[in-house]
């Protein structure tokens, strides 16, 4: 099963979630600003990407400017910091079994599908 970690707002996630449309394969979306995210599901997820926890941070964002940036955080403190503020997540994250990627460019959801 495909799913697409999704906030609507975001031109790159839009544009991710096109390219699922456009394949015809059922997926689930899942707009994580609503739907929150546990710390273990980052975990899979961060795990499934085969990335740093740092690696899925935003980190232009204002949150992590002001709460984050320039502090030295244990993986697991990052995780909880992107369970707290979901915003923080990059995306849209594509999740195909057990391959995902970061839509960063939108096109790279193609090589998982």
């Amino acid at each position: 099963m495909i799913t697409i970690y999704h906030n609507p707002r975001c031109r790159k996630s839009r544009e991710g979630l096109q390219i699922l449309e456009q394949a015809n394969q059922e997926f689930e979306l899942i707009k994580y600003l609503e739907d929150l995210l546990t710390v273990k599901e980052l975990e899979k997820i961060i795990s499934l990407l085969n990335i740093k926890p740092i690696d899925l941070v935003r980190k232009n964002e204002t949150i992590w400017k002001d709460n984050y940036k320039n502090k030295v955080l244990t993986d697991k403190q990052i995780i909880e910091a992107l369970a707290t503020h979901p915003k923080l997540i990059e995306r849209p994250i594509v999740v195909n079994n057990n391959k995902a990627v970061i839509g960063r460019p939108p096109e790279l959801i193609k090589t998982i599908l």
